[in-house]
């Protein structure tokens, strides 16, 4: 077999199949890597998603590892971890604007109350449902880069006020801020940021701590920004007024719980079944790179990487130690 897909679910099998036809033999699955059980791997070239964990001991029966994501973070820890030359390789951007979007739909969402306006649906009661119109509301974007500044381009023709954080002030029509003074003038705060060694739990109690009260956050970068603990908390102080969430701590093994319906093996799912119970909560499950135009060329350009594998043995977006 030439590669094997894991965490392909149905959409994106149907959109791989004719472009890979009768070229090459593989196989497709839905489930993670330790979800699926395997004791070694099916082929020495694998494709996987985020929440697949690679065995250690894999590292020299594989040829490749390509990853169906712009983040590649979780591939630097595993070759951090094997110390070998183990070529990896990741996808360029193929859903900047669906990302971008997904942010501003879980915003707006929280802006306007809407859990808790279909849940009094069925009394048709108003009472604690109005929400705010974004035209003047300050949005401050923590990583500006290109899912980023797709983001603040939306919240302007909004006709949100736009601030940026950000170590690389790379784009002319962003005000940029520092962290502290955006904290304290913002009434929303998107994370768009890369997972690095420096930025885990940016975004802990004591600094959201300073924002004003009924302070949005919405994360669609990676869980680790944001500890869901310390959300938890800051939701049931009252002092933050809604929280959307794409992105999870754990993600591996939160996922493979939430789909076995065995919440008690994940502490982070423990957290988010009591979070959940808050009206002004909403969650996806890492869903927001997932439209119809950002699936085809997500399917086209995994194609295109693992031909280019074939050929030179190695990827073209490579992960770099």
């Amino acid at each position: 077999m030439d590669v094997f897909f894991y965490e392909a679910f149905d959409e994106e099998a149907r959109e791989l199949a004719p472009l890979l036809d009768r070229r090459l033999t593989y196989g497709i699955t839905d489930k993670t890597i330790q979800e699926a059980g395997h004791l070694s791997p099916p082929a020495k070239l694998i494709s996987i998603r985020t929440q697949s964990v690679i065995p250690i001991h894999w590292a020299k029966q594989l040829e490749g590892v390509l990853s169906r994501s712009t983040g590649y973070d979780h591939l630097k820890k595993y070759l951090d971890t094997i110390n070998l030359p183990l070529p990896c390789g990741y996808l360029k951007e193929y859903a900047t604007r669906a990302v971008a979007e997904h942010a501003i739909l879980l915003l707006i969402c929280l802006m306007r109350a809407l859990p808790q306006q279909i849940r009094q649906f069925n009394c048709f009661q108003r009472n604690g449902l109005t929400g705010a119109e974004c035209a003047g509301r300050n949005l401050l974007i923590v990583g500006v880069g290109r899912i980023g500044s797709e983001i603040a381009s939306i919240a302007s023709a909004l006709g949100m006020n736009v601030r940026g954080v950000d170590i690389v002030q790379r784009h002319h029509s962003i005000c940029y801020t520092t962290k502290e003074e955006g904290f304290s003038w913002a009434d929303a705060i998107i994370c768009a940021m890369n997972l690095t060694d420096e930025n885990h739990s940016y975004f802990s109690y004591d600094a959201l701590k300073i924002c004003r009260q009924g302070i949005v956050f919405v994360n669609i970068a990676r869980g680790e920004h944001a500890p869901i603990g310390d959300l938890f908390r800051l939701i049931c102080d009252h002092h933050m007024g809604g929280l959307g969430i794409d992105v999870f701590d754990d993600e591996p093994q939160l996922a493979v719980a939430l789909r076995d319906g065995k919440e008690e093996t994940s502490p982070v799912a423990q957290i988010l079944k009591e979070l959940l119970k808050h009206p002004n909560v909403l969650c996806t499950p890492h869903n927001a790179f997932n439209t119809i135009e950002a699936l085809r060329r997500k399917a086209q350009f995994s194609v295109d990487e693992i031909f280019f594998f074939m050929r030179e043995r190695a990827f073209s977006n490579r992960v770099h130690i």
